[in-house]
């Protein structure tokens, strides 16, 4: 069969009251889950092309002019919450120009709410889970190989009645996963700001996490912490290089539940000697010099680490098990080791006040890091930070099971306004990324250590978007 994956474009993104921040980690990243599937549905022998709508200028006429183009039997769609909007769009244009065309959602906001997704207009099926397993069986079946019911995380509507094939099981073997058709995408285009070496791509080397966070927005990939072997990752690196790419994102929830994986990975990568760099998000609790220096001798190059607040009382609501009093020794480790900082907070959390919140701003400052990611936090669906908030009546109703119902342009995302106003969140977001990145002190040290023209582009773009921080 011939299919087509689309992501969509970021066309009609959510109202917001709170400023646009700037995201360093990302830049353009590739559709890594879509990748999967998409070498997924390869290996069952089918033909698969893959529409990355988000990179480059890609509006819905021109997706209905890809979808007259190569005229697929099949098209899958990858649904967040936060493109739902688009989804929407990108849906319509399909069935506007393919009307027989059976189309396929899959993706968190699916997970979240499959009946919904199933009732949106256009929509033929839902995949739940991950979709190198449920795609190809959904796929046999429309090939007129078995029945719908045999296809798990299936939810469907016939003659407007509701069926659902259950959640389904979780892939427990990750290596038996054909590594993600990056070939399918411009993968030479695809950069992040703090790297100065293109292209980049993201490399999951694990899925799910076992900690307990309270506003972790990943519950499709449940708790159970599942890991590639350190051999199945390298390959995969080795493959990238081949291409052209040499530098990577490790995009795991936490790259270090196990210790001994981190290390072994970073032997074997040391050995091979490919001269590449990596990015990894750890937690500052489990990282030592012994892992750190492991690290940086396999390429390791930049560390995202998740403090998310300066006051023990807002981390134990967010049930973030970290300790404070540890935090500036692995900052101050990490950086006397050569490798860079990313730090991550969050504002506006549970019992935050404003100056609560000054504090983890001021706490930032001290951590000196080479770069933060400040967020306003945000109460997401399915998560317990939400589910909390309905039960205390910080939200009088479930806004985003209404939006799941009823998609609509109006909808701002809810925030925990407890304590401050959304008004006040955002002057505070704002202020946090002025007082860190305008340092006159921090600015020389960024533009001391540029080393080509591409480098000192991204820095002033990514200046630019402190400097112009829009609503």
């Amino acid at each position: 069969m011939r299919i087509l994956l689309i992501n969509p474009p970021v066309i009609q993104p959510l109202r917001s009251n709170i400023p646009q921040a700037v995201d360093e980690e990302r830049g353009y990243n590739p559709p890594i889950g879509l990748l999967y599937v998409a070498a997924a549905a390869r290996d069952a022998g089918h033909e698969v092309r893959v529409l990355d709508a988000h990179l480059g200028d890609i509006d819905y006429r021109r997706i209905a002019l890809a979808v007259r183009e190569l005229a697929p039997e099949v098209v899958g769609i990858q649904a967040l919450t936060f493109t739902l909007l688009d989804v929407i769009g990108v849906v319509a244009a399909v069935k506007r120009q393919a009307p027989g065309v059976k189309l396929v959602l899959g993706g968190p906001h699916v997970w979240l709410y499959p009946e919904e997704s199933a009732r949106l207009p256009g929509v033929d099926y839902c995949l739940l889970g991950e979709g190198e397993r449920t795609f190809p069986a959904l796929l046999q079946v429309l090939s007129g190989k078995g029945t719908l019911e045999q296809v798990p995380g299936l939810a469907w509507l016939e003659k407007d009645e509701y069926r659902f094939t259950g959640y389904p099981d979780l892939i427990a073997n990750l290596d038996e996963l054909s590594h993600p058709a990056r070939e399918l995408t411009p993968y030479h285009r695809y950069y992040s700001l703090i790297v100065s070496r293109r292209p980049v791509t993201l490399l999951i080397t694990s899925r799910g996490c076992p900690y307990r966070c309270t506003y972790c927005y990943r519950p499709h990939l449940g708790k159970k912490f599942r890991a590639r072997s350190a051999a199945n990752v390298v390959d995969e690196i080795k493959e990238c290089v081949t291409m052209g790419i040499r530098e990577f994102l490790f995009y795991d929830d936490t790259f270090d539940v196990e210790r001994e994986r981190v290390l072994e990975i970073s032997r074997l990568l040391k050995k091979q000697a490919l001269d590449i760099g990596f990015d990894v998000r750890v937690r500052t609790d489990h990282m030592d010099e012994e892992v750190l220096k492991a690290l940086k001798e396999a390429g390791c190059q930049r560390i995202h680490y998740g403090v998310e607040a300066a006051d023990e009382r807002t981390l134990r609501r967010l049930k973030k098990g970290i300790d404070l009093k540890r935090v500036p020794e692995i900052f101050e480790l990490t950086h006397r080791l050569g490798l860079t900082t990313l730090a991550y907070f969050m504002i506006g959390s549970p019992g935050e006040t404003r100056e609560m919140i000054e504090g983890t701003i001021d706490y930032a400052l001290r951590l000196d890091s080479d770069y933060v990611h400040f967020s306003v936090t945000t109460p997401f669906p399915g998560t317990e930070l939400y589910a909390t908030g309905l039960k205390e009546g910080i939200f009088k109703k479930d806004v985003w099971l209404d939006f799941a119902r009823r998609p609509r342009p109006d909808f701002a995302p809810p925030l925990w306004e407890e304590k401050l106003s959304g008004q006040e969140l955002g002057e505070l977001l704002s202020q946090a990324y002025r007082r860190f990145y305008l340092r006159p002190a921090y600015m020389w040290k960024r533009l001391s250590k540029v080393r080509s023209t591409a480098q000192f582009l991204s820095q002033l773009r990514a200046g630019f978007k402190v400097l112009g921080m829009k609503k």
